[in-house]
């Protein structure tokens, strides 16, 4: 049965990148998904699946209920794009100037809905249900994940599973980790309130650069001096803007950075002495200084369980020397709320091809994959539906036990 579900995935390859190729070239910046969800539903539709449109906000949940009772699982997939310009030299490069799908969401999209396809026509052969979880807003903090959650998305779900291309990882391969594989991602800006004035007379002025520069230099002792070596930490300053001219002093500095963190405890330890480290410089220096501090994702948690059943899947259904136990990352991802709430996990699938270019890094103006790693994410997919849905599955465990 499962050959046959793959057999229909790669029948359905042509389409999978004609929708890819069209969402690439017709982008959506997070919270500003319009036309998307609009695509996403009327597809899902004409497949005969109940949809539920404006989950959250702009999300969609379709659910395909299968003909005899059992579990539910829920697979999920982003669509939103990011500021970035395309700098591709491809056919379907973006036409929205200035924004671009940059990592690989729009792949995800068709991925799902060629999955949806499948089982859709395959309900007499579930003892459950699936449900699937298009969501919008990934990329932008407090990102759709959780607004969905609040919206019901995951009412009655049991297990929830969730894939990412991966530039970084092999084409054919799947990279997965148990326990946390994604770190938490936090966000602040400080602005530094000094006194202006003549870059000839220092001594009149409170430079509010100098002291954006101190600050800047003490961060770092955060990490290197104060968390535990073995846990991992980030504290990046990515903006650091002030003054116009070359000769007059800033009075003021805005600086703006990322905290990343898998350990609560180090996660609270690092805003505690940001905002300690910062206020006492200021206070040093005679200038004040106002600090915005935002939680973001929480870390991604693999369920060991859930993990387990992939890792099994996988060598059972596909092959095993697909698998890669990878090393945790310190990008973030919203998945991360689902499973909050739900057991299941979340594993990368490779989509890099260096004879094609498709090796740029995610978030790069360049940045591309190989579309035939939409085929092995979707494979996943169905494997895992089969393993916890399929009838034929209980059937056999039924007569197992008899």
């Amino acid at each position: 049965m499962l050959t046959n579900w793959y057999e229909q995935l790669e029948g359905m390859f042509d389409q999978m990148v004609e929708w890819r190729r069209y969402l690439h070239q017709h982008p959506e910046l997070s919270f500003q998904e319009i036309e998307t969800p609009k695509m996403i539903a009327s597809i899902l539709e004409s497949y005969g699946i109940d949809v539920r449109s404006n989950v959250g906000g702009r999300g969609v949940v379709g659910k395909i209920v299968g003909e005899k009772p059992g579990k539910t699982i829920a697979l999920r997939a982003d669509f939103d794009a990011l500021p970035i310009q395309d700098e591709k030299d491809v056919p379907y490069k973006s036409t929205v100037d200035g924004v671009m799908h940059a990592c690989g969401h729009d792949g995800h999209t068709a991925t799902l809905l060629a999955v949806a396809k499948v089982l859709s026509e395959q309900r007499d052969q579930l003892a459950g249900n699936v449900v699937l979880l298009h969501q919008h807003a990934e990329e932008l903090a407090p990102g759709g994940a959780i607004a969905m959650i609040e919206d019901g998305c995951l009412d009655g779900v049991d297990f929830v599973f969730g894939s990412h291309l991966a530039s970084r990882a092999p084409l054919g391969t799947y990279a997965y980790r148990s326990g946390f594989s994604q770190a938490a991602a936090d966000a602040f800006e400080i602005k530094v309130l000094g006194k202006g004035g003549h870059g000839a007379s220092p001594h009149e002025t409170v430079d509010a650069v100098v002291i954006g520069s101190q600050i800047v230099n003490q961060l770092q002792n955060i990490v290197s001096r104060q968390v535990n070596p073995l846990k991992s930490a980030v504290v990046t300053i990515g903006s650091f803007h002030a003054g116009n001219a070359s000769n007059v002093i800033a009075d003021s500095a805005i600086l703006k950075g990322t905290v990343r963190t898998f350990d609560k405890e180090v996660q609270d330890h690092i805003e505690k002495e940001l905002k300690h480290i910062v206020n006492s410089i200021c206070s040093s220096f005679h200038a004040s200084c106002e600090i915005k501090y935002n939680r973001g994702y929480p870390a991604v948690f693999n369920h060991e369980e859930e993990t387990k059943v992939f890792v099994d899947v996988i060598k059972n259904t596909l092959n095993e020397e697909m698998l890669v136990e990878a090393d945790p990352i310190m990008g973030s991802e919203d998945f991360a709320y689902y499973l909050q709430h739900k057991p299941g996990m979340f594993f990368h699938t490779g989509a890099r091809n260096d004879e094609i270019g498709a090796n740029f890094p995610h978030h790069h103006p360049k940045f591309d994959f190989d579309e035939r790693a939409m085929i092995y994410a979707g494979k996943a997919l169905l494997s895992l539906v089969h393993h916890y849905v399929s009838a034929n599955v209980k059937a056999e465990v039924a007569e197992s036990t008899n």
